[in-house]
């Protein structure tokens, strides 16, 4: 404990007197009963001795001046140990990439620093690492007070790049004041050399207080370029080496955040880096957007994933372009079919190998040993998919004449009606095999085949048939050649052999092979690629800043991250390149401590209580018995009164913990909110503490009246006192019992609403609703509507304020409400579910600060959430009240429509 204003303290010297003061009292009346005429009889000389104030009375008095004077010297709890030297405080802070994991945490662990130099009077300075948006040099700011210091700080984002230490020491061997006290703010990453001379620069500014990473996750973590392979992904993570093994996870998302699968990375002890493949259908696999780290977002957890993994031109190439038919040509059908869906060329073999291209079409073309089948066997080996047909060409090509391109060695001539191997009637297909890249296609019972060419019989025959007939014979080969892959359909790629190319089907197989090959990249050139969208330091895109600044194509995934050049997307709509903040980051290495510095861990610091107040009230009510006392000494209270006045004292003393205990009692006193309990005391603390900042809100902005809100155990309290329901949603959260999953539903059945919080930002979204894992187990039960996202047009979007999102403490991801209208509960939604953490954004300490910071941050992110917050209050006391026509002509005149 330490006392912010100690001078205060000296009052004590003046005990003594104070106590020789507070000895002497009045003397008490004396009653007598005498006629009028004793008075003359009795009289005596007026000197009289001044009675003594009891011992108790005394001591009594003494303590509560004693309390007084401690109140007035602000005693603070967990104050923290004060800061060496007596000269100015300069503040480092890390704001690269590594530190936006923890951000809110090393704020805190900066503000409490401030606090600790504001009480000492000392003024102070900042210095971040990292360059800013305008590619400025890191700089120290002057000396001034600390007030104003906490506005820069509160201003301070992460930036998606690198801390530039080497400017940073540059920017520390300028600072010459004496008597500094450093406080550095670290990420825990080293940069090498450039780290060593930024240590001493700090060792030799003054003594340093190092506060360093949160030892919950390692710090540093990030996601390197992936490896695409020809059937899958391999996600990639770098860390410092940790002394045990850690799991991560990788979330597969798509463009607008739907999250396709999600893979866990365990990392060996002792390992800076391990990867973890991701397999995925064709279909989902080009609809890859990136990919992210499950936890606390920042740019090195996302990886964008650019055209080169999507792009997949098709190259068509004829055996006959003079011969060629208009409609019923051999290339017909499959233009007809891959035209909506892909980037098709045309040409000769030597065009089309001069041009990127991920698959070649290539119907009824026999291929002998010369520079033409070397050219494309090559193509082959290096990832290309090439598509063959059979037909007339390659039914009649000797058989000793081998086709190098051949996925398995053919039978000479083919099977077909009415030849020597015939079938009796046209062939139908199987279903296709587990394995085949077909598999799950529904099998027409119209396709029927009346010719093929037939493969050799062999072990491997079964294992490279993606297609049979239902007589077990091939229809589609295949063979892996290095990279790559040939691909063989034993009938010809228009309707003379079979009616495949009529059906709906052939679309489906065709469009499955583009999506099983691999992308091809823009070409690497030396064109520059202007900025389209860029990462902040929470891995969120964005407009670029105004120093961001075109790259040539060929810079893309060897150039670091900058300011002149963050990482995001960069060139046309049509030809996006990512540049990733992993592209070019060397592996992450564990940074040592600043030499000879004190070391604390962010996160460890117990917050700071104010204990004067209750110390000033303990002396109030001191003051308030020493009065009745004084009274009823000197006779002026009869015992009774003094009794009654005592009684009323002990009742106002304890009217704050029995109106706590009133409301837990009799809810239904007053409208109040309500949050379930978790039984994780942070977590309800968050809960109570975000609802009661809602309420004064709410409290400030409407004419609503809402007190404390209660902590509620569905199955146990009765729920029906409450509007609404908050609903934390935390990890590894387990199924309710039956009692409280029947609360629930009846009191969701009776018109309550449930607000259900995932709390991770939507990192999960596509698992469920809500985006949390956890989710579909902590509402196993629960009769919850069918969902759909929540628009501007839903009643919960106007209630109050008319408003085009909804943020919390996170933003981006999508809240869902009830679909369809439920005319019985006046349609009014029994469920919301969101992940944007919005006790957090409204919640509020003990001061009236907001605890917790937004993400990516801003004022206009918290007034969003309590606005939101507003409006959850007015649809829940008020239903679909503000969907009636009467308020629409109102609405659209604030929109301006």
């Amino acid at each position: 404990m330490i006392f912010a204003a100690p001078w205060v303290l000296l009052a004590l010297a003046a005990l003594p007197v104070l106590w020789w003061l507070l000895r002497v009292t009045p003397p008490a009346p004396r009653d007598e009963h005498f006629p009028a005429i004793r008075l003359l009889f009795g009289l005596r000389p007026p000197e009289e001795t001044p009675a003594r104030t009891p011992l108790w009375l005394l001591c009594l008095r003494m303590l509560a001046a004693v309390l007084i004077i401690l109140a007035l010297a602000q005693p603070v709890l967990d104050a923290g140990a004060s800061l060496p030297g007596n000269g100015p405080v300069l503040l480092v802070i890390d704001d690269g990439w590594a530190a936006a994991t923890d951000w809110p945490a090393r704020i805190e662990a900066a503000s409490s620093a401030l606090d600790r130099a504001e009480r000492a009077g000392r003024p102070a300075a900042l210095l971040a690492t990292a360059r800013d948006l305008d590619d400025a040099a890191p700089a120290s700011t002057a000396t001034m007070p600390v007030p104003e210091l906490r506005a820069r700080l509160a201003a301070l984002r992460p930036k998606p790049w690198p801390p530039d230490r080497q400017a940073a020491a540059d920017a520390l061997a300028t600072w010459h004041a004496t008597g500094t006290a450093v406080v550095y703010v670290a990420d825990g990453i080293t940069d090498g050399a450039a780290y060593q001379q930024f240590a001493e620069s700090l060792h030799r500014a003054g003594p340093v207080t190092e506060f360093c990473c949160d030892q919950k996750m390692p710090a540093g973590r990030v996601l390197l370029p992936a490896r695409s392979d020809l059937d899958r992904l391999t996600a990639r993570i770098a860390q410092p080496p940790q002394p045990v093994p850690t799991q991560a996870s990788v979330l597969a998302q798509s463009g607008d955040g739907r999250t396709f699968t999600r893979v866990d990375v365990t990392i060996p002890t002792g390992a800076a880096s391990a990867e973890a493949p991701i397999s995925l259908p064709p279909e989902l696999r080009n609809q890859l957007g990136r990919l992210v780290l499950q936890g606390p977002p920042s740019a090195g957890s996302v990886l964008l994933l650019d055209e080169a993994g999507r792009r997949r031109p098709v190259g068509l190439l004829a055996p006959d372009p003079a011969a060629e038919a208009p409609l019923t040509g051999s290339l017909y059908y499959i233009r007809r079919a891959l035209a909506p869906f892909a980037e098709l060329r045309e040409g000769d073999l030597p065009h089309l190998l001069g041009r990127e291209l991920s698959v070649i079409i290539m119907p009824d073309r026999p291929l002998t040993n010369g520079e033409e089948a070397s050219a494309l066997g090559k193509w082959v080996e290096k990832g290309g998919l090439l598509v063959r047909f059979a037909g007339p060409r390659i039914a009649e090509r000797p058989i000793d004449e081998k086709d190098p391109l051949m996925p398995v060695r053919l039978m000479g001539g083919d099977r077909q009606l009415g030849g020597a191997m015939s079938w009796s009637e046209p062939a139908g297909l199987a279903p296709f095999p587990p394995g085949s890249p077909f598999a799950g296609l529904p099998v027409p019972g119209e396709v029927k085949i009346s010719r093929q060419v037939l493969a050799e019989p062999s072990a491997q025959l079964s294992s490279q048939s993606w297609a049979l007939l239902a007589d077990a014979t091939p229809l589609v080969t295949q063979e892996t050649r290095g990279n790559g892959r040939i691909v063989l359909f034993h009938v010809t790629a228009n309707a003379d052999w079979s009616n495949l190319p009529l059906s709906g089907l052939f679309v489906q197989m065709l469009r499955r092979l583009v999506l099983l090959s691999a992308g091809v990249a823009t070409s690497d050139d030396d064109r520059v690629l202007s900025p389209a969208e860029t990462l902040d330091g929470y891995g969120v895109l964005g407009t670029p800043s105004v120093a961001a600044m075109g790259l040539k194509a060929s810079e893309i995934g060897k150039i670091s991250a900058s300011p002149r050049h963050p990482p995001g997307f960069y060139g046309p709509e049509n030809g996006r390149r990512a540049l990733n903040l992993g592209d070019a980051v060397p592996l992450p290495e564990a940074a040592p401590p600043v030499p000879g510095a004190e070391v604390e861990l962010i996160g460890a610091q117990t917050p700071e209580r104010l204990v004067g107040p209750w110390l000033l009230a303990a002396a109030i009510v001191l003051l308030a018995i020493d009065l009745l006392a004084s009274l009823r000494l000197r006779g002026l209270l009869r015992r009774s009164v003094t009794a009654a006045a005592l009684g009323a004292c002990f009742v106002l003393s304890s009217l704050a913990p029995a109106h706590a205990l009133e409301h837990d009692v009799a809810p239904a006193l007053a409208t109040r909110l309500a949050y379930i309990s978790t039984g994780d005391d942070e977590l309800d603390g968050i809960s109570r503490s975000g609802l009661e900042g809602l309420s004064n809100y709410v409290n400030r902005r409407t004419s609503a009246t809402l007190v404390e809100p209660d902590a509620v155990v569905p199955g146990e309290t009765d729920l029906s006192f409450y509007p609404l329901l908050y609903w934390p949603i935390k990890a590894g959260a387990q199924p309710l019992a039956p009692a409280a999953v029947a609360a629930l539903n009846n009191y969701m059945n009776s018109g309550g609403i449930i607000l259900i919080d995932t709390r991770d930002g939507g990192s999960g979204e596509g698992i469920s609703p809500g985006g949390s894992a956890a989710l579909p187990h902590a509402t196993e039960g629960l009769l919850i509507p069918a969902l759909a996202p929540l628009t501007t047009d839903h009643v919960l979007a106007r209630a109050f304020y008319l408003l085009q999102e909804f943020p919390g403490r996170f933003d981006g991801a999508r809240v869902w409400v009830q679909r369809d209208q439920d005319r019985s509960n006046d349609s009014v939604s029994p469920v919301i579910i969101g992940a944007h953490d919005w006790a957090a954004a409204w919640a509020t300490d003990s001061a009236g600060r907001n605890p917790y910071a937004v993400i990516p941050g801003g004022m206009r992110q918290r007034t969003l959430a309590y606005r939101f917050g507003v409006n959850l209050v007015m649809y829940a006391l008020t239903g679909n009240y503000k969907g009636d026509q009467v308020h629409v002509p109102a609405i659209l005149e604030r929109l301006g429509q």
